[in-house]
């Protein structure tokens, strides 16, 4: 298999510090920040808006504060990231709930890896807008 081609130049140094910046924004949010009630809650049948917003709250204010420190221009990605983090967790919760995948279920281990791998997936496309943006 033959793999493309990209002519384009991105600073591997700078792309990294990024991303790892993201990723310890990401277990602040995701593990340190998270309440029983914000994890539960985002996935329940009915009652998941106020916990699920509160929870991507967290990760939009962590991220606005973090580009607005570092990348000014690109303040706005903290928003981004509260909405995309809203999407990728609801979807998660809503497919948690209408087929009642209980933690101990394989699905739900799924669910959290692909949860998580889209998380990252998004840090690195915010590091790479930031990077080719001139901050880095």
């Amino acid at each position: 298999m033959t793999l493309p081609q990209w002519s384009t130049t991105v600073a591997v140094g700078p792309l990294v510090v990024w991303m790892l910046l993201l990723t310890v924004k990401h277990v602040i949010g995701d593990f340190l920040l998270q309440t029983t009630w914000m994890a539960k809650g985002k996935d329940s049948a009915g009652a998941w808006l106020v916990p699920l917003t509160a929870h991507c709250l967290i990760h939009g204010a962590l991220a606005t504060l973090l580009f607005a420190v570092l990348a000014p221009k690109l303040w706005f990605l903290g928003i981004a990231d509260f909405v995309v983090h809203l999407i990728i967790d609801r979807t998660k919760g809503y497919l948690v709930a209408k087929f009642q995948i209980a933690p101990g279920h394989q699905w739900f281990w799924w669910l959290i890896g692909i949860d998580q791998a889209l998380h990252h997936v998004t840090d690195f496309a915010w590091s790479l807008l930031v990077v080719t943006n001139g901050y880095g």
